[in-house]
């Protein structure tokens, strides 16, 4: 974590074995799109998850074709899941000994015999419950109490959820109040982590699409994990599910919170250019996609900027004329004409990333042998 975040202290859940909460780090999360009951197209979705970089994966399970389908997907992945359930909550008792984590409001499930059945299936299998408030679901006396959604009307409806979970003593649970607006999730995220200490997941829901839900995610998300609120979070895209794990690692590694895989720093690109920076960096994220390993590349396009980016990256790389000047580790390393240019770099990385993972082995080796 951050030094320049203080981040607050809150109770600590365990989906799968992803710890959520306290000071442990924050977790990526997505949701498959597929229909939970094509078992091999869900399997592979959640599989492309894991390897972007998810630490849990939400899936929708309606009915009982789908929880059937749901233990089967379970046996064939490694990542924790959570069982997506809204009103059935025979569904959540069906799932909860396969479940990392059930996501269902005890509010809708109905009767309190109903409740209390459910979270007894959460404690005899040892899994947390997430409560999930939504501005386009709040209760209909509290949409006609406020007159339309808003912060204190997602804060009261989370409350309630919180008062039935009380009343059986049920603690291993974390929550979500999210809305499309921005200021009205930001505000009702504040609130509520003034009242309750549970992990909070946050996000932006039905952000929209790629360009305009990255951006509101980035800005709603960010102001609210940049206060130290937050413990685990979800892009909201219409989009693949995997651009939500980017794009969340990406809000994560902008305010140096966790870090995954190459860094890119790049200049915006202008007429000084001595070499299109804008395809070498699309290229270049393109081949290292593969990489987990933390590792910062500066690409800049001309000598004003370049000198001092690159010196503080692994991996930099100036342009300059009649040749670029590449760094490694802070250093002048050798000069590299434009041809192959992507070709050179890409095997610098490699070559840098190999090197990072000998010396980690090494450091492993040595504190073994004691």
């Amino acid at each position: 974590m951050s030094s320049w975040i203080k981040r607050k202290d809150t109770k600590v859940v365990h989906v799968g074995d992803v710890a959520v909460g306290g000071y442990n780090p924050i977790s990526i999360q997505s949701m498959t799109n597929t229909d939970t009951k094509d078992i091999v197209s869900t399997v592979k979705q959640i599989n492309d998850l894991d390897a972007a970089g998810a630490d849990i994966v939400r899936v929708s399970v309606p009915g009982y074709e789908e929880a059937n389908a749901f233990k089967e997907i379970k046996k064939a992945v490694k990542i924790p899941l959570v069982a997506d359930i809204h009103f059935d909550y025979k569904i959540a008792i069906e799932v909860a000994d396969t479940a990392d984590c059930l996501r269902i409001n005890p509010g809708n499930i109905g009767k309190q015999d109903k409740v209390k059945e459910v979270i007894n299936s959460a404690i005899d299998n040892d899994i947390p419950i997430r409560v999930g408030v939504n501005a386009g679901s709040l209760e209909k006396d509290l949409q006609k109490k406020y007159g339309e959604p808003n912060a204190d009307a997602l804060v009261e409806s989370a409350l309630r959820h919180v008062e039935i979970l009380d009343k059986f003593n049920f603690q291993n649970y974390k929550m979500s109040l999210k809305a499309s607006n921005i200021e009205m999730t930001v505000d009702a995220y504040r609130k509520i982590s003034e009242i309750i200490n549970q992990p909070l997941h946050l996000g932006i829901t039905e952000a929209g699409s790629y360009r305009a839900g990255t951006v509101k995610s980035s800005i709603g998300v960010g102001m609210l994990l940049s206060e130290g609120i937050g413990d685990t979070i979800r892009i909201s895209l219409a989009s693949n599910p995997v651009d939500e794990v980017k794009v969340g690692w990406d809000i994560l590694k902008s305010l140096n919170i966790r870090s995954r895989g190459v860094k890119i720093i790049a200049c915006p690109s202008c007429s000084r250019q001595n070499f299109n920076v804008i395809e070498v960096v699309n290229e270049l994220e393109q081949r290292l996609e593969d990489i987990s390993d933390d590792i910062e590349v500066a690409i800049i396009g001309c000598y004003v900027n370049g000198p001092g980016e690159s010196k503080a990256a692994n991996i930099g790389l100036t342009g300059a004329s009649p040749k670029n000047l590449l760094y490694v580790d802070g250093l002048p390393n050798k000069k590299i004409s434009n041809e192959n240019l992507v070709d050179e770099l890409e095997e610098q990385i490699r070559s840098k990333v190999s090197n990072k993972q000998i010396e980690s082995e090494k450091i492993i080796l040595r504190s073994w042998r004691g």
